[in-house]
């Protein structure tokens, strides 16, 4: 006669379980408390309302669009916006030439005519070399009453042929009433702390952040392996006392080996935690720090309902206003596959700090598409409710606008939104 063997397997288990009234209780139970989770995360990041009104624009002209437009905000009993470009050809990529400047006395509403910078114009070397300032942010330095613009040098063997493996750190600096002053380079150590060499290290297109005893939080991007253009993303914290700008350390070294890497990094602080946005090929990521040197695992750019954010192959930039830390960013899926990498429209949409994820019910339109490019921006902090964002417009040869001149846009975004004590 054979045995007959209570088994109790797991399965069995769950689905006696499963048909139970303490089931259902604890399932309600649970229920409950992830809805209240999700209402205390959601709760936490109120939303900002934000006004923004298009300013005065500055136009390019019949050879030379302007391009890598940035603005600095000087203070003062009679405040001056000072915006720089690059003046670029029209024709091919990375054609650019000398640095020029338009100047606002009266909020951005009107722009003087774009006058050359002598120091900053595209000049050769003894080795045939012919080098270009470019990729520059301005910034006003509060600690030393200057304008200091970083960013990188491009370098072009015999005047045609660009090698980036010669690109340096480059900046320059104004002094109130003063003219602009040559163009100089930070000095960098020779290998990185995993003892990898320091090659064709930048700072174009990223935005840096002050700290209150006048270091600069400098982000940088560099290669490896001259023959792997595959970029390693860092926080470069420098020393500047109105003239030189100065290395001092630098903190986590970023990295992915798919692609170019990341690059184009761009730093803020908020609330005081510090906040890395990196481009990528193929999207883009975020981070976040205590120090603004070591940073957190990254991770993907997402819609706070989980999708991808969809900014891929192009920067993204910060702006810290009314009490809310937003992004800056450009798109896929906004009926705008004709432009090249899906660079327009131009976005602003609130950060959640604590998941770093674009709040999509805050998603605006700075700056509308009009068939050109809009990846290149840069952000003019004026206060704590106020910033302003500038961007040339580029590639109108790739659209319907061939032929046109390009514009300097810029809009000013102000609120009234007060933080809560």
């Amino acid at each position: 006669m054979a045995t007959q063997q209570n088994i109790w397997h797991p399965n069995l288990i769950s689905m006696a379980w499963t048909r139970s009234p303490q089931y259902a209780a604890v399932l309600g139970c649970l229920s409950l408390l992830s809805i209240g989770s999700l209402i205390a995360e959601e709760t936490t990041t109120q939303p900002v309302k934000l006004v923004h009104d298009s300013l005065g624009t500055i136009s390019g002209n019949n050879r030379w669009d302007w391009w890598q437009a940035r603005t600095a905000y000087v203070p003062g009993a009679k405040p001056a916006w000072i915006t720089t470009m690059s003046e670029t050809g029209k024709t091919t990529s990375h054609d650019f030439h000398d640095i020029f400047q338009s100047i606002s006395h009266d909020q951005g509403k009107t722009w003087s005519a774009p006058q050359l910078i002598p120091s900053l114009q595209r000049r050769t070397r003894d080795d045939g070399y012919e080098v270009a300032p470019g990729d520059l942010w301005p910034s006003w330095h509060a600690a030393t009453n200057t304008i200091l613009a970083t960013g990188k040098s491009f370098n072009f063997r015999g005047g045609k042929t660009e090698d980036y493996l010669q690109e340096r750190v480059s900046y320059a600096v104004k002094k109130p009433n003063a003219s602009w002053g040559p163009l100089r380079f930070l000095e960098l150590p020779k290998r990185d702390h995993a003892g990898y060499p320091i090659i064709a290290a930048n700072a174009g297109c990223t935005q840096r952040y002050d700290i209150p005893n006048g270091d600069v939080l400098l982000p940088i991007r560099y290669a490896r392996d001259p023959k792997n253009r595959n970029y390693t993303s860092t926080i470069a914290q420098c020393s500047f006392n109105g003239e030189k700008l100065e290395y001092q350390r630098h903190g986590t070294e970023i990295n992915i080996p798919k692609g170019r890497g990341l690059y184009e990094p761009s730093l803020t602080e908020f609330d005081g935690r510090y906040y890395l946005t990196l481009r990528a090929d193929h999207t883009a990521y975020v981070t976040s720090s205590t120090d603004g040197l070591n940073f957190d695992a990254i991770q993907e750019w997402k819609f706070d309902d989980g999708t991808p954010l969809g900014s891929y192959n192009t920067q993204q930039h910060w702006v810290t206003i009314g009490g809310g830390l937003f992004l800056v960013y450009t798109r896929r899926g906004a009926d705008n596959d004709h432009i090249m990498r899906h660079r327009a429209p131009l976005f602003i949409g609130q950060v959640t700090p604590d998941s770093l994820r674009v709040m999509r019910a805050t998603e605006r339109v700075l700056i509308q598409q009009n068939h050109a490019t809009l990846g290149n921006s840069g952000v003019c902090r004026i206060s704590d409710n106020e910033s302003w964002i500038t961007c040339g417009e580029g590639l109108l040869r790739l659209g319907q606008r061939k032929g046109e001149h390009n514009k300097v846009l810029v809009v000013k975004i102000t609120t009234q939104s007060q933080r809560n004590p």
